[in-house]
């Protein structure tokens, strides 16, 4: 950024006339001088150099134009504890703190709409077997934050490329219906040949119940009769996930 572009944002940010003093200026938000700079580091040393709280300062800037945001970005993180738990926080959860209203919320959860797009960009087309972390970060965005638990079917050709993605049920805080024959007939109905199951657990504790278990050895004896391969079943937690077959459960 040029030394004269930088000058003019400040100067549009800062510049405010005395109501009934033509000419005159108020004294400078304490806060300007700290928006420039903090955008000047994240141009010169990139998105790493910056801790959570300043990413998300920058996120605000637009979103809270004429405010300091430092103390909004350190509230949100106190209450919600990353930068990607702010993110997938429900929009009415995020409203409960200090300097977020209705469209600002709605802001912030259309940037994660958009995150959560990009990483299944980062999959889509692809051999899912061969892009295990981006499919890993992907569910983690889609599902780790949901209030309700959500039960998810990536459906796989013969070259295990995605052909779809899929939310089949949602449940409860605590418990998702889930029906073997149903999962197995839409994967036929896809021409699908392998799926990958995922699910959330709200609680944040990912450990797989008894219930979760079975069910998806149930699955498993269902699309094996009719040539269909259950490769994971991934639990999505809030800071991390198991794999049933990571775990030797199936």
């Amino acid at each position: 950024m040029s030394k004269k572009s930088s000058d003019r944002r400040v100067l549009e940010e800062q510049t405010v006339s005395l109501k009934g003093t033509p000419g005159k200026t108020r004294e400078k938000p304490h806060y300007l001088g700290h928006r420039e700079r903090l955008r000047e580091r994240f141009t010169a040393s990139g998105p790493s150099a910056l801790p959570d709280y300043e990413l998300l300062e920058l996120l605000l800037f637009r979103l809270i134009p004429r405010s300091d945001t430092k103390p909004v970005a350190k509230a949100l993180l106190a209450r919600f504890g990353t930068l990607a738990e702010v993110l997938g926080a429900p929009a009415h959860l995020l409203q409960e703190v200090k300097g977020i209203g209705p469209a600002v919320a709605l802001d912030l959860k259309v940037i994660a709409a958009a995150t959560q797009r990009m990483m299944h960009g980062q999959i889509k087309d692809r051999e899912i077997l061969a892009s295990w972390p981006q499919l890993l970060d992907y569910c983690q965005a889609a599902m780790a934050f949901e209030e309700r638990e959500q039960f998810r079917i990536l459906f796989l050709d013969k070259k295990n490329g995605l052909i779809a993605d899929e939310v089949q049920q949602t449940g409860t805080v605590d418990h998702t219906p889930v029906y073997p024959r149903e999962v197995i007939r839409r994967a036929l109905e896809l021409s699908a040949t392998a799926i990958v199951l995922a699910h959330n657990h709200p609680s944040g504790d990912p450990t797989p119940s008894q219930a979760d278990i079975e069910m998806t050895k149930e699955i498993i004896e269902t699309g094996k009769r009719l040539g269909i391969v259950v490769h994971d079943h991934l639990i999505i937690g809030k800071k991390r996930y198991v794999s049933m077959k990571g775990l030797l459960l199936i």
